[in-house]
């Protein structure tokens, strides 16, 4: 695997609580990426693809009966298939969770905004982007009637122009800081007044470059740095009005970046959340990471000093996010709901970053 990254091999005894975490359930999860990879199912967010070295073990893993239930299997499983290699210079990690939100399935005075379904004219471009306004490369475009492509709408557009009227909605929120959350996650589950719950998956974006509003929050001296927190977010924004042309809603529209959901009762999503691998999520196992150079499946041994303990475990690359660049840069999920969503929200940490890197067998390029 040729990579961008200055990397330092290490022996596995290096890494203090390695042989205390649960290698059984790291195997599971990653065992769950290999079935994805080696049955080639459709991803979510297409990015750099594995090479035979990681395909061979993926194979290897799906043919492991024993390491799935016995530690001392899981142990010889990663440290006879992979090196560990330490990731030089400053790693960090932030969190994201899957929000449990209030909705309803027709508006109303208090429910009016729509968690928005794909459009029929939106196209993904990962491998060739299309240039913006500004000559930023855009990663999805509008396919026009006579098949040639266009800048999709921004943000603002799509809140507030005579788009946002063509949207399909799949349910309707109370208020459009809950939409930006549950677009900057990702996924979620709709929680309707009779209790039921309609889960909803990534299905797109319009392409738009991300900006972080935390970040920006925190830049214009809205928020302190030491005391911004998912509900630090929320509040700021709320105050300062997040109904249409209100300063919140404006400061949101900053981050042009735009994210469509389709809703997805299938086998799989009862696990957790899609990734943008194609597969389910497992709290504190998978990690969003930079597509555009490391490919899914990819283990790492993250560790870091975090508010509640110390964070030291393997974690498999499940997922993606255009905030999430760099290759010591990783994105915890941490589970579903409002505590996660609590605990996440607190996440923005140095961290050592070690990746295993499968070992050279007979046969590799």
């Amino acid at each position: 695997m040729g990579l961008p990254v200055d990397l330092e091999p290490i022996a596995f005894d290096v890494l203090a609580g390695f042989a205390e975490d649960d290698l059984c359930e790291a195997f599971r999860v990653f065992r769950r990426s290999a079935e994805a990879l080696v049955g080639k199912v459709a991803v979510l967010r297409p990015g750099v693809g594995p090479d035979a070295a990681l395909l061979r073990v993926c194979r290897a893993a799906l043919a492991d009966a024993e390491a799935a239930s016995a530690q001392d299997a899981a142990r010889r499983f990663f440290e006879q298939t992979f090196r560990p290699h330490r990731l030089r210079g400053n790693g960090f990690v932030t969190a994201y969770y899957e929000p449990v939100i209030a909705a309803r399935r027709s508006p109303d005075a208090e429910f009016a905004v729509p968690v928005p379904a794909r459009p029929a004219d939106l196209v993904t471009l990962n491998d060739a982007p299309i240039a913006g306004e500004n000559g930023e490369p855009l990663t999805s475009a509008r396919r026009r009637g006579d098949g040639g492509l266009e800048p999709y709408p921004d943000r603002r557009a799509l809140e507030d122009g005579p788009e946002a009227a063509t949207l399909r909605p799949i349910a309707f929120l109370r208020d459009r800081v809950e939409l930006f959350l549950l677009q900057v996650q990702g996924s979620g589950r709709l929680r309707f007044a009779d209790g039921s719950e309609l889960p909803v998956t990534y299905d797109g974006r319009n392409g738009r470059p991300y900006t972080s509003i935390g970040r920006v929050l925190i830049e214009r001296g809205i928020v302190a740095a030491d005391v911004m927190s998912l509900d630090a977010l929320k509040a700021a924004i709320r105050a300062m009005g997040a109904g249409p042309g209100e300063a919140g809603a404006r400061l949101m529209q900053e981050n042009r970046s735009f994210v469509f959901f389709c809703a997805d009762e299938s086998p799989q999503r009862r696990i957790g959340p899609i990734g943008g691998a194609g597969v389910p999520l497992t709290p504190l196992r998978s990690i969003a990471i930079d597509r555009s150079i490391w490919p899914y499946a990819t283990l790492f041994w993250i560790s870091a000093a975090l508010p509640e303990a110390t964070f030291a475990r393997l974690t498999i690359a499940q997922d993606t996010g255009s905030a999430i660049l760099g290759a010591a840069r990783a994105d915890l999920f941490f589970g579903a709901g409002d505590e996660a969503g609590a605990r996440a929200g607190r996440i923005r940490h140095p961290a050592d970053f070690v990746v295993l890197l499968p070992r050279a067998a007979e046969g590799d390029p």
